[in-house]
């Protein structure tokens, strides 16, 4: 059953500078911050765990992402989106029994400017992430990892689908 949700958009200045952003959910969101997404905890694999674990890790706690970090200083290496993962299994591009590293997304630090999205962030900030407004690219965003403000440690995994939820669950 399709919901439709009535917004009155927010226009202004993007909360993170640049392009003017326009919320879709601002009505809704009322000073409610990633916090209020209650993010489940972040569960973070290493690049030589095998493929098998990173899909029975996801599917045990419904998880749609999980993040990949150096064994030895927990740097955040990248990310495994397990329906690209299934979809590289059932084409035979990769094994259960291979490395994690063979189907991981990196994330691309150097000359990248990034938004650190932690558990303050309000969720204008995340929708104008999701939209591509602080991603510096333009590309659209489906997930953030949530961090805390020094960038030590993933506390999470935010959805564009999280954010939806939250917005239908919201009243007007």
């Amino acid at each position: 059953m399709a919901q439709t949700i009535k917004t009155s958009a927010h226009v202004g200045p993007s909360p993170l500078g640049g392009k003017p952003f326009v919320s879709k959910w601002s009505s809704r969101y009322r000073g409610a911050t990633v916090q209020d997404l209650e993010p489940p905890a972040a569960l973070s694999l290493n690049p030589s765990d095998p493929i098998s674990l990173a899909l029975i890790s996801s599917f045990e706690r419904d998880y749609t992402h999980l993040t990949i970090v150096d064994s030895d200083t927990r740097a955040l290496l990248g990310y495994v989106a397990i329906p690209v993962l299934q979809a590289q299994l059932d084409s035979g591009k990769v094994k259960p029994e291979d490395p994690v590293s063979k189907a991981m997304a990196h994330f691309e630090r150097k000359g990248k400017k990034y938004k650190v999205i932690t558990m303050a962030t309000p969720l204008e900030e995340l929708e104008a992430f999701f939209e591509g407004g602080a991603s510096g690219t333009g590309q659209k965003q489906e997930f953030a990892v949530v961090t805390d403000e020094d960038r030590r440690f993933v506390l999470g995994v935010a959805t564009r689908s999280d954010l939806e939820e939250f917005v239908k669950r919201r009243p007007a």
